[in-house]
């Protein structure tokens, strides 16, 4: 017998190895079709016994773990401000409203067979496993989208384990026999991680492409369905070449299925990713507002519901006064070598935050709601608010000499004599108490101080709406103690309001994400002062505007303010209001109290040079001429 030849025993041992690989495939497969049904199997069972005996169900898939969500805040008219700053985005969007290519691309690339399978696809378990087999290693999966979704919103942190696997089963089976085979789709959809911080659709579209999800191409929605398999891996932004393949793998799945051309899925394969990040998650508009804004939020519903709870939040901002603010503070501080400055405006009736500008977005902190800088003269307001509170009247008559001592140490704190000196825009000499408050005559001031006490002015500070603590001592009334920007216009609208404070507040309405109304403003206001003596005050601070330091801020009607400058012209202020509307401007050296000179072509900057002029630029478009500066309903009296 002669002896075969070499090929033909090479030909034979491929043979046998192809039988025998055949014989694995086969086993692997049959083993694959088994593990499935035993998994059913043990889904069923978990599904109809006790789950407490079986321990198999400990989660209903009917009320999965709440995913984080972004929290959005909007300007009065709608405008999105910013998203509150998270860890992560989310912002749910029906199947409906995103394009059809998303969800039709993510079923091609990872569960084909989702329309027509159950809770599991045996084929597709018995197709991973010959793929796996044949490459040595694990290249395919085999769980459908509706395993993954119950592993992701009802598993998630749990560490792999057989029990872990049959809840994960059972769970499928249950929510498969519950729920439309569109509701999971959604949910996937809504709730899978596509990488830079991005949970769902939504998220994803704005990140990667600066649009809504309803708004995505087909090769844009091939990207964002393939980048779920391996967020880090695939990320576009840091792995284009990466995530194109894989893109192009969704192409050739969506091709596969019938549901493009082979020439369209080559036309596409060609381009380039068209990569446009989104800022709608880093984007802010108005900074200063919303850096507070966020803070009230958090400090009302507290920070994981604020930054995770999906609510829609409409602020109190004006944008066009927000626009309006930032053109004045530009125009008179738009030099690098100026000083910083900010501006707060605030609706007397309500306590609603308008406006809060500043020059200065990049410090840590805002300049506008949390900087405490010397008041100056403007809080000269208070110590006459108290004097006229305690009988003192607006025509009583004083003497206020270039400069005065006053050895009361009750008034000190401290030992020695008080010496008070005026400068700046103030003048001196006899006159009365409007005339004073008008000249802001710091020895006359000094001498009421002494008269009404330093405590009963803090607590007319207080009253009004400053909130920083005060030391009751006679200097308060020249206002060498911190208060803000926001504080010190809270205290004036209280003035335009007739003596009434409101709360400042930058939230007008805070929405769940179904739509319901978690909180609404409510614009409740306390009486801080007798509205007799909110009227006199009114009247004595037009006189500011009309013939004394504040004369900058005319804007041709009524108007009442009052300037202040700080020692060494460190910082200036002038604020004033309206009937509708309460300004304060401040200007200063954000970092250290340096005297401010040579801005704008003052030589010395006070509160009725700079400061003035910002304020007249800002208010004087926001009412009509003519307009008194209080309500009539607290019009000041007729002389006697």
């Amino acid at each position: 017998m002669p002896r075969p030849s070499a090929a033909t025993v090479r030909q034979a041992r491929r043979r046998r190895r192809s039988r025998r690989r055949g014989h694995r495939v086969l086993a692997v497969a049959l083993l694959g079709i088994v593990v499935a049904g035993a998994a059913t199997a043990g889904a069923a069972i978990a599904f109809w016994a006790d789950p407490d005996a079986l321990g198999a169900c400990a989660q209903p898939p009917l009320t999965p773990q709440v995913s984080a969500r972004t929290s959005l805040l909007y300007a009065g008219d709608g405008a999105l401000l910013g998203a509150v700053p998270a860890p992560s985005h989310r912002e749910p969007v029906a199947l409906g409203a995103m394009s059809h290519w998303l969800p039709e691309a993510t079923v091609a690339i990872e569960d084909r067979r989702f329309w027509r399978h159950g809770a599991f696809d045996y084929e597709g378990i018995a197709r991973a496993a010959l793929a796996d087999l044949e490459a040595g290693r694990t290249v395919e999966g085999a769980s459908t989208i509706t395993q993954q979704l119950v592993r992701d919103r009802d598993l998630a942190g749990e560490r792999m384990t057989v029990g872990r696997k049959l809840r994960e089963a059972c769970l499928a089976v249950q929510l498969e026999r519950t729920w439309p085979k569109r509701r999971i789709l959604e949910a996937y959809l809504d709730d899978v991680f596509y990488g830079e911080h991005a949970y769902g659709a939504q998220a994803a579209a704005q990140t990667f492409f600066g649009r809504p999800a309803r708004e995505l191409t087909l090769a844009q929605a091939a990207l964002l369905a393939g980048l779920p398999q391996a967020p880090s891996q695939l990320d576009p932004l840091r792995h284009p070449a990466a995530a194109r393949g894989r893109r192009n793998a969704v192409l050739a799945a969506l091709r596969s299925v019938g549901a493009i051309s082979a020439a369209r899925d080559r036309a596409l394969a060609a381009e380039p990713l068209g990569l446009r990040p989104g800022r709608r998650y880093r984007a802010v508009a108005a900074p200063a507002f919303f850096g507070a804004a966020v803070r009230s939020l958090v400090a009302r519903d507290g920070a994981g519901i604020a930054r995770r709870g999906g609510l829609r939040v409409r602020t109190t901002l004006d944008p066009r006064l927000e626009g309006r603010a930032n053109a004045a503070l530009r125009t008179w501080l738009g030099a690098a070598s100026d000083p910083a400055g900010a501006l707060v405006a605030i609706d007397p009736g309500t306590g609603a935050v308008r406006a809060m500008a500043t020059t200065a977005p990049d410090m840590p902190f805002n300049l506008a709601g949390d900087a405490r800088r010397q008041a100056g003269s403007a809080f000269k307001v208070f110590t006459l608010a108290a004097a006229l509170e305690a009988g003192i009247p607006l025509d009583s008559v004083w003497n206020g000499p270039p400069s005065l001592t006053i050895p009361d140490r009750r008034c000190l704190n401290a030992t020695g004599a008080w010496t008070v000196h005026n400068f700046a825009d103030e003048g001196s000499g006899t006159m009365t108490l409007a005339q004073a408050i008008a000249q802001s005559v710091n020895t006359i001031f000094a001498q009421v101080a002494v008269r009404v006490g330093p405590a009963r002015i803090v607590a007319v500070a207080h009253r009004m709406g400053v909130r920083s603590p005060l030391t009751p001592v006679c200097s308060i009334t020249l206002g060498p103690e911190g208060v803000s920007p926001l504080e010190m216009t809270s205290a004036f609208a209280t003035l335009a309001a007739g003596g009434v404070r409101h709360t400042p507040t930058m939230l007008e309405q805070v929405r769940r994400p179904d739509g319901s109304v978690i909180a609404s403003r409510a614009p409740r206001g306390v009486r801080a002062l007798p509205a007799p003596v909110a009227a006199q005050v009114t009247s004595a601070l037009e006189g500011v505007v009309r013939s004394g330091t504040g004369q900058a801020a005319d804007i041709g009607g009524p108007v009442a303010g009052k300037t202040g400058t700080a020692e060494n012209f460190v910082d200036a202020w002038f604020c004033g209001y309206l009937p509708r509307l309460a300004t304060c401007v401040w200007i200063g050296n954000p970092r250290t109290e340096r005297p401010m000179h040579d801005v704008d072509g003052f030589a010395q900057v006070v509160g009725g040079s700079v400061p003035a002029r910002i304020w007249h630029d800002f208010m004087a478009p926001a009412t009509p001429t003519g307009a008194p500066a209080a309500p009539a309903s607290v019009a000041p009296p007729p002389p006697a």
